[in-house]
């Protein structure tokens, strides 16, 4: 599903070039459920942009589903990003201004779809994660692990085959973190791939492979 071959990327500042990614070898399978680790600075955040077609890479090859990803329009990133990857981030990101269904539905709406069949659709994504009496408030009205479940409702609903979470429990407590995972390892025991980005031990160990990441370099 995701291939890697040594993957290099540079920031280029007027007086420095910081290179983070020095190489990065890496292969995940369709259906595995990984995590990245690595402290601040070792580059995890910089390698999740690149899987998730946020940012480029200067050398290597990035293969996604057996396309290379390399030198494309923003266009065909937007259509890669929207045909294989969901995402779910720390900060939730949902729009406050936007109930729970509106908020799930919005990648459908990028795809066009009909606005009632996108909110149910959304309703349903929500019951998935427990939230279908919460699908018409609001994210201020909701706890941190509700406004989480949104958000992965939200990257399920327009059925990517893989799931990339930046630090999805770094808000968190510890119980909600832990529910929050009980969900990811469903998603994966129904085929999807998922991929957490974490500097939580206990995180990365409820995943079945722990990729340590450490100054630019997989470990």
């Amino acid at each position: 599903m995701i291939e890697l071959r040594n993957i290099r990327k540079s920031y280029r500042t007027e007086y420095t070039n910081l290179e983070v990614l020095k190489g990065i070898d890496l292969t995940i399978e369709q259906g595995e459920m990984v995590s990245i680790i690595g402290s601040s600075g070792s580059g995890k955040s910089t390698l999740l942009n690149i899987l998730g077609i946020l940012d480029e890479y200067d050398v290597g090859e990035y293969r996604l589903d057996g396309h290379l990803i390399k030198n494309i329009s923003e266009t065909q990133a937007a259509k890669y990003r929207n045909s294989f990857l969901g995402f779910v981030f720390q900060s939730f990101n949902l729009l406050s201004f936007k109930n729970a269904a509106e908020n799930v539905a919005l990648p459908l709406y990028y795809q066009k779809m009909d606005r009632k069949k996108r909110i149910d659709l959304a309703i349903d994504y929500l019951d998935r994660v427990g939230l279908k009496d919460w699908a018409y408030h609001l994210p201020n009205q909701m706890s941190g692990g509700q406004q989480q479940r949104v958000a992965i409702a939200r990257a399920l609903v327009s059925q990517p085959k893989v799931i990339l979470a930046d630090e999805p429990t770094g808000a968190l407590d510890s119980k909600t973190s832990h529910e929050v995972m009980e969900i990811f390892e469903q998603v994966n025991r129904e085929g999807i791939t998922v991929i957490i980005v974490t500097h939580e031990n206990d995180i990365a160990e409820r995943t079945k492979r722990i990729i340590h990441l450490k100054d630019g370099l997989i470990e």
